[in-house]
């Protein structure tokens, strides 16, 4: 009888990814990929759904932060715009072209 049998394994995150990607590739069955790494199937095909997820939820965050980054340069942009037309309209009323 196997002794590690019923004996919970912590796999490293390494290890899981690296399963879960060989299942994302496609090129073996789940069934063949328990197989060479000795995990049960269920695993590899939770492993690969947990991916999938990280994968979108990675992408979704770039563009949150991308869109968050162009909106604080728009933001800044439209000050500078204000104080410039403020300083312009100074330099008018200085030189005399707008009357106050």
């Amino acid at each position: 009888m196997d002794e590690n049998k019923g004996v919970r394994r912590n796999h490293p995150p390494a290890f899981r990814a690296k399963v879960a990607i060989d299942a994302i590739k496609g090129e073996k069955t789940i069934t063949q990929l328990s197989a060479i790494y000795g995990v049960h199937s269920s695993l590899v095909t939770k492993w690969k759904a947990m991916a999938y997820s990280i994968l979108e939820q990675g992408f979704a965050g770039k563009r949150e932060i991308v869109q968050k980054d162009h909106e604080e340069l728009e933001s800044e942009l439209y000050r500078q715009i204000g104080q410039l037309k403020v300083q312009i309209d100074w330099l008018k009323k200085k030189i005399g072209l707008i009357e106050s």
